[in-house]
């Protein structure tokens, strides 16, 4: 899916829809709590939770390397991040 001018920018709440996944603000904040931090050399597409359909999705939306790709580096990146042990 390619966005047309005045389309915004996927954010993690149209991800997480396309992944089939709980996709209010609350659900996605645990979801990326129960399942950080991904091991630094695994690909998010690699991480043993996804469906082997969602895996797909993934893989593909960063080989597009469009406004899809962006939104999924991010949950990458929120994915890899070491959790605040403070804040917990």
């Amino acid at each position: 899916m390619s966005l047309t001018p005045g389309d915004s920018q996927p954010s993690f709440t149209t991800l997480f829809e396309q992944l089939g996944l709980e996709s209010d603000p609350a659900n996605i904040a645990l979801f990326i709590k129960q399942h950080s931090p991904l091991d630094d050399t695994m690909h998010i597409y690699e991480a043993p939770f996804w469906t082997p359909q969602q895996a797909m999705l993934l893989k593909e939306k960063l080989k597009c390397d469009d406004d899809w790709a962006i939104v999924v580096d991010q949950l990458n990146v929120a994915l890899h991040e070491k959790p605040d042990l403070d804040n917990l």
